[in-house]
């Protein structure tokens, strides 16, 4: 398996920067994002990204996964047609970078009954299920022409709760262009990742990792990787046993003056897990 970092995990507003540090820390890749503002947005194209591209390979870096957080403010299952529209051209967008950058999936939050934000909207369970399932499947094809898989993530928006369902889900849109994208910390408050993974087999294309404690029950309960109640050698065997042998990013975040020796001590954790320690 190939180690990652999300570009999340970086301080630095520059690019080439955080390049630097992921080469420096011994990471493989890094994962982009796109955004409203910044290196990759909206309204980039295509030379844009070949910059990028030659960026990373300055650095020796590969580029495998383009990541957003636009959803938790565009959903793909919004109450308001005007947004849902808007999350589709987002995924689209996101499909067009990839496929510029050389990478073969995107990470998309496929849709939610609420979000993080207290007073947010709160769509009916059903019909998010039904709003998503049409849009995923209006956008698999394009997916397929880009040759970039849509990767489904588990994240907290209180959808797809169970492993069970996601597999149903994916099952349901029927295209190998459409899998999960699965994130081991996001699931410890409520579940076992090494269940999932087992449920999931060959349907992730690309997995997350961080920790979390549950003991503390709240988005406060994400902690360093190694530090929390995630268990890694089962999350290793069930990873092996279905043959995943891809890109793990690690998905953690900025901590003010300490953000470069997160980026230190999360390589280190990956190497015990991956076993390069």
């Amino acid at each position: 398996m190939k180690k990652g970092i999300s570009i999340w995990a970086f301080a630095e507003p520059s690019l080439e920067k955080c390049f630097a540090l992921a080469q420096k820390y011994g990471y493989d890749g890094v994962e982009l994002a796109l955004d409203e503002k910044g290196d990759i947005n909206l309204n980039s194209a295509r030379e844009d990204m070949e910059k990028v591209r030659s960026l990373a390979d300055k650095y020796g870096l590969e580029l495998y996964s383009v990541a957003t957080g636009l959803y938790w403010s565009y959903s793909l299952t919004a109450g308001d047609a005007a947004v849902r529209e808007k999350a589709e051209a987002i995924v689209r967008k996101q499909l067009d970078l990839a496929y510029w950058l050389g990478c073969d999936t995107i990470l998309v939050i496929p849709g939610m009954v609420a979000g993080l934000a207290p007073g947010g909207e709160v769509v009916p369970y059903d019909v998010v299920y039904e709003r998503a399932l049409e849009a995923i499947k209006r956008l698999a094809p394009y997916a397929e022409k880009r040759k970039v898989i849509i990767g489904l993530e588990n994240v907290w928006n209180k959808f797809l709760l169970s492993p069970n369902e996601m597999r149903d889900f994916i099952d349901e849109i029927d295209n190998p262009y459409v899998g999960a994208y699965f994130d081991v910390g996001n699931v410890i408050l409520n579940g076992y990742p090494e269940q999932w993974i087992s449920i999931l087999g060959n349907r992730i294309s690309k997995v997350h990792f961080k920790d979390y404690r549950r003991s503390v029950g709240t988005l406060d309960g994400f902690v360093d990787i190694l530090s929390g109640d995630v268990d890694y050698p089962a999350v290793m065997k069930a990873l092996e046993d279905i043959g995943y042998d891809d890109w793990v990013t690690a998905e953690v975040f900025p901590q003010g003056k300490y953000s470069e020796s997160i980026l230190d001590v999360t390589s280190k954790a990956m190497d015990i897990i991956l076993g390069k320690a």
